[in-house]
């Protein structure tokens, strides 16, 4: 499975929930439209951006359901299987290859902190048991980290680990993959750092949170040489959205802007203290003013879907 790559722009879905806690589907079909009709062939489901330790069974089964049904032929899918166990690890990992998932992202199993020995024992049982093509899901904010040592050791000694989804914000972990392997996927799953990583070449594509509700920023990042000027000028805009929403946990961020591009409503696992409100607040009102400046030189160039 080594020769299958993952490269370009996975854009980070969102799944959103009423207050109950249950799946808003609408949202979901709604999100990928918006994605498809500005060029977005490559997804990922069940993530961070998706909150995914919310996630049970049926709701992943019921989510891969609907994106199956909206993407088109030509769209690739990977998905997260994260859980608190091996046993719920492999049970979500079933699920996304029966709906044909591209492959999986793996983190560690999150709450308890762990070390390398027991992430090395639990990537093994995963990579035996689930036969799809895996990337290591580096989550060390929410989860154990997988060092770098230890993702290349993984890469090198199971089949179908075949590279590194690294949120982590540093690239030390992408730096030994680009000089101790030809063959591993090296994508950037925090979209802080993805200016730089293309900017080294150390990286393949990135599974982009923003790119879920500004595919705009992101796109060109991968579009053009890190020296020109429609890439810096992408580059200054993204870092300059992470700074205003920076504040909120992810990604509540993220579902801000869904709401005011008119994606998704905003709904978030806590109640809002007062803190939280006028965050929220102060972001929409920068929103409002910024987001047209990224929105209208793109509407001609994203009329339609491009291959």
């Amino acid at each position: 499975m080594k020769d299958l790559s993952v490269h370009g722009v996975f854009a980070a879905l969102l799944l959103s929930r009423n207050r109950d806690g249950s799946l808003v589907e609408s949202a979901l079909g709604n999100q990928l439209d918006f994605l498809l009709s500005r060029g977005i062939r490559n997804f990922a489901l069940n993530g961070a951006t998706s909150e995914y330790c919310q996630t049970n069974p049926a709701e992943l089964r019921r989510s891969l359901q609907i994106v199956k049904t909206v993407l088109p032929s030509d769209a690739s899918l990977l998905c997260g299987v994260g859980g608190a166990c091996l046993r719920d690890t492999l049970a979500l990992g079933e699920i996304a290859i029966r709906a044909d998932a591209l492959g999986l992202l793996i983190p560690a199993p999150h709450f308890f902190p762990y070390a390398q020995g027991d992430l090395i024992a639990f990537v093994e049982a995963v990579a035996m048991r689930l036969p799809l093509p895996q990337l290591l899901y580096n989550l060390p904010q929410f989860t154990t980290g997988f060092e770098p040592a230890t993702t290349l050791d993984l890469i090198c000694r199971c089949s179908n680990v075949i590279g590194v989804k690294d949120s982590s914000g540093s690239l030390e972990t992408l730096r030994l993959l680009a000089r101790e392997t030809n063959h591993a996927s090296r994508i950037i799953g925090n979209d802080g750092v993805l200016a730089q990583g293309l900017t080294e070449g150390i990286c393949d594509g990135v599974v982009s949170g923003v790119a879920c509700v500004l595919p705009e920023l992101i796109t060109p990042l991968l579009a053009h040489p890190p020296a020109c000027p429609a890439f810096l000028s992408a580059a200054d805009r993204l870092r300059e959205l992470i700074s205003h929403i920076d504040v909120l946990p992810a990604p509540w961020g993220l579902k801000v802007i869904a709401e005011e591009r008119g994606i998704a409503q905003a709904i978030y696992p806590l109640p809002l203290s007062r803190e939280r409100e006028l965050q929220i607040q102060s972001i929409r009102e920068w929103l409002r003013k910024w987001l047209p400046r990224i929105e209208e030189p793109q509407s001609a160039s994203h009329a339609r879907p491009t291959k």
